[in-house]
């Protein structure tokens, strides 16, 4: 399945390429299917099968039906809530039991045997009480993330490796704020590393100039993230079967509204001489 980019009318953005499944062959060129076309399709294919509801109405279904019909499946037949959680790309998973709302006992004892098999095979000491010295542990690790330089995203209960040289340590997180203090930083590092040349200082020479090339790092990190953010986005340019398409429409369009004027005028005209 090639990889191709996809716009979401949503957040008005450009999604990076990926092999998306529904896609199609345009003019060459591989496409994402629009949510219209898929919609459309699937009302005629319904109309074409001629399936009622129980009014006896034309039976109807949106795309968004099929994700629920999806979800509650998956869930029935054993994968756990919280992996259909992810897959659905919900951030509450009660949105997706909710999706199985039609068999809510269902979901629920899938729910509680999945709970049950794992704590089966987990060690019984790691589903204890958390004591609140653990709880608080827990939550002043993200307080001291925070740094006098940025932020460390190391995950909690690891230690650090770079024994807190953290203008080294790649989970340094820095913004456009700390761009000054970096560039302080690095003209220090050329005085030192100047100096340590002069005294003959081999070891701190090479240790040095290790700190000023992570530093060198996170200044451009920063520099393409501000440059990505201020880039304008290419949004591809239309093919000839586009223009072509485009132009037909327009045309198309033009014809209407100078017929649909014409008859209001021909009309009007028969009124003011009936009247």
């Amino acid at each position: 399945m090639p990889s191709i980019p996809s716009y979401d009318l949503h957040e008005k953005v450009w999604n990076p390429s990926m092999p998306l499944l529904y896609q199609w062959s345009v003019g060459g060129e591989n496409r994402a299917i629009s949510i219209a076309t898929i919609r459309s399709s699937l009302h005629t294919l319904l109309a074409d099968t001629g399936i009622t509801d129980a009014s006896g109405q034309p039976l109807t279904f949106q795309p968004h039906d099929f994700r629920r019909i999806f979800i509650t499946d998956a869930i029935l037949n054993g994968l756990p809530p919280h992996i259909a959680q992810v897959i659905a790309g919900h951030t509450n998973i009660n949105t997706t039991m909710s999706y199985a709302a039609i068999y809510p006992t269902d979901a629920i004892e899938a729910h509680r045997a999945f709970i049950a098999r794992r704590r089966g095979l987990r060690p019984a000491d790691e589903y204890r009480a958390v004591t609140d010295e653990e709880w608080q542990e827990f939550l002043g690790h993200f307080e001291r993330r925070k740094l006098a330089l940025g932020q460390c995203g190391r995950a909690y209960g690891s230690n650090c490796v770079h024994e807190h040289a953290c203008v080294r340590c790649p989970v340094l997180i820095v913004g456009p704020d700390e761009r000054p203090r970096l560039r302080e930083i690095r003209e220090n590092l050329h005085a030192r590393i100047a100096e340590a040349e002069r005294e003959g200082w081999l070891g701190d020479v090479e240790q040095l100039t290790v700190s000023l090339a992570a530093t060198d790092d996170k200044i451009s990190q920063i520099d393409a993230n501000e440059r990505r953010k201020n880039s304008p986005v290419f949004v591809g340019m239309p093919s000839i079967s586009q223009l072509v398409v485009r132009e037909a429409e327009n045309r198309d369009k033009t014809d209407w509204l100078r017929h649909s004027w014409t008859s209001a005028d021909l009309c009007g005209g028969s009124s003011e001489k009936a009247n």
